[in-house]
């Protein structure tokens, strides 16, 4: 999305694991600790679509949710056809989106992916309340993957009365059953979307105290956490400042490192690949509990088997031009146009 207009970003900790990969505009390598075994038996992706809008404009009601829809049917058909395409070359058990209008086209993006994949997902969103944008963040599962429970956070009179916590406009918690050999694990996947730009750092903050507030209320079933999405941070990974919006979520604003975050973008080898157009940019992220990085030698449980930005599935052509992409978009052609200005980002993980 035009930087000028909306931004985005998530997460970090320190922990040495194995995986490490390699990045660029080409489709990432992957070196992985079970490299060639098959596919994961658990993966998920976060990606932002950047205006991920259908070409209806009767339910549009701002001036730029109106202007930034899809100029034609033809042309939302191609958005949305390009989109499944490339979510069906990774096929995660979980995709969770960002900068979509609502249920309602993640629903064309699942026939979509019925149709021409012969991939099977459901969708789940629940309407937020940004009526600037009108842009909501919504998750897309396929078996066996079940979702048990959505819930969104509330900012409460308690809370805003101790002047701390911000609302959470853009988010969607889901906890998650995953098949794990002859039981499950149940995970609890949050998808954010916070405030953008530089000045907006103050409000992120106050955004990250609510979810990390929520958090407490949430994860007391699940036994992994997943908190991904566009954070819009200007913090890049490993170097985490005290005080900013990442620090708070990674460090659940406790003193104990046993119940921090990891940013699994820190933990490539290559920690500093941007997820965005911008040049150095990490706004998009993935943070987990360190259960999903620990083996249990006493029981089969999920672990970390590889992290990548997948930049090759949003990127067509060539890298648009930060001219082309966010003020002459519809004027390039469909094989040169690339489908979001942030990249995706995908984590696998196997059960050992």
């Amino acid at each position: 999305m035009k930087r000028r207009l909306h931004a985005i970003a998530v997460t970090t900790l320190l922990i040495a694991i194995t995986p490490s990969l390699s990045y660029g505009a080409e489709p990432s390598v992957r070196t992985t600790t079970r490299q060639g075994q098959g596919e994961a038996a658990f993966s998920i992706m976060s990606w932002n679509l950047e205006w991920f809008f259908d070409d209806s404009k009767k339910d549009n009601y701002s001036q730029l949710a109106f202007e930034k829809s899809s100029p034609s049917r033809g042309q939302w058909n191609w958005r949305r056809d390009a989109v499944a395409e490339a979510i069906a070359k990774v096929k995660p058990s979980v995709a969770a989106l960002q900068e979509v209008e609502g249920q309602r086209v993640l629903w064309y993006l699942t026939r979509a992916l019925d149709r021409e994949h012969n991939l099977e997902y459901d969708e789940y969103a629940i309407e937020g309340n940004d009526r600037f944008t009108e842009q909501d963040v919504g998750l897309l599962t396929t078996r066996p993957v079940d979702v048990l429970s959505l819930m969104r956070g509330n900012v409460t009179s308690q809370m805003n009365s101790e002047g701390e916590f911000g609302a959470v406009s853009k988010h969607l918690a889901a906890i998650l059953e995953v098949p794990v050999g002859d039981t499950v694990e149940t995970i609890l996947v949050v998808n954010v979307h916070l405030r953008s730009g530089e000045a907006g750092a103050a409000i992120r903050n106050k955004q990250a105290a609510s979810l990390v507030r929520w958090l407490r209320v949430w994860e007391k079933a699940p036994v992994h956490v997943v908190v991904l999405g566009d954070f819009n941070t200007e913090e890049s990974a490993g170097k985490v400042r005290a005080g900013s919006e990442m620090s708070i979520l990674m460090s659940r604003a406790t003193r104990d490192p046993s119940d921090d975050l990891v940013d699994l973008l820190e933990h490539s080898n290559a920690p500093r690949q941007q997820t965005h157009l911008l040049p150095g940019k990490q706004f998009d992220r993935i943070l987990v509990s360190r259960s999903l990085l620990e083996d249990d030698p006493g029981r089969p449980d999920l672990c970390l088997r590889s992290i990548a930005v997948r930049s090759d599935l949003a990127i067509r052509g060539g890298v648009d031009s930060t001219e082309d992409h966010w003020d002459r978009y519809w004027e390039m052609s469909d094989e040169k146009r690339d489908l979001s200005d942030h990249y995706p980002i995908i984590a696998e993980f196997d059960v050992r």
